[in-house]
């Protein structure tokens, strides 16, 4: 029996989810969560087999989850997605990440991926694959990333500047470079577009 915990911040979706896996003779669901700090904590407390991870969740996203979870546990993760980033396809397989699907993936599909990844095989959907491939390189320095990290939790200057231990100045520059690179005309859009194609 494969034990799974599913985390999804849509109610309805990861209800349903977790009723059609549930069918399957070999998949139990041990664990639901709504957000990426409880999927942390019931990983810990239930300690799955493999996890069904939305990229999406609050407060952090799923891939934040995922290194957490894979920090402290041999869980296997899957990591689910409305928009198929490239960047971030990159960043989880680093993590650890064994498979990557898109939330379009019937149920009896995503047991089949279930018990690939599980047996110890990796799972990417092959359209983003594809993207992966043909995606255009970075144009954002490590620091700039760093400062639009910190400026997507909504943070001032002043807490971005004690958090990456630069002087407010150094991070205004940093951030003007990021936005002029991206062509945007805000420090919060930088970061949404940083965060869209998956660079943070």
């Amino acid at each position: 029996m494969i034990r799974l915990l599913i985390a999804d911040d849509e109610d309805m979706l990861r209800s349903a989810l977790a009723a059609l896996l549930e069918l399957e003779d070999d998949l139990t669901v041990v664990a639901e969560a709504s957000t990426s700090t409880d999927a942390v904590r019931l990983a810990r407390e239930h300690r799955p087999d493999l996890a069904v991870l939305d990229l999406e969740m609050p407060p952090a996203d799923g891939l934040h989850a995922a290194a957490e979870i894979l920090a402290a546990l041999p869980t296997r993760i899957i990591l689910v997605t409305r928009h198929a980033r490239p960047g971030v396809l990159r960043r989880a397989l680093a993590a650890g990440v064994r498979g990557f699907v898109p939330k379009t993936t019937p149920a009896a599909r995503l047991a089949e991926i279930i018990r690939d990844v599980a047996g110890g095989r990796r799972y990417v959907d092959p359209d983003i694959a594809a993207s992966a491939l043909t995606e255009d390189d970075c144009p954002l320095t490590e620091r700039e990333l760093e400062v639009l990290r910190a400026c997507r939790t909504g943070a001032s200057i002043s807490e971005i500047s004690a958090q990456v231990h630069l002087a407010p100045g150094t991070v205004r520059n940093y951030l003007s470079a990021a936005m002029a690179k991206l062509g945007v005309g805000s420090r919060h859009a930088a970061a949404h577009r940083a965060w869209e194609e998956g660079w943070i």
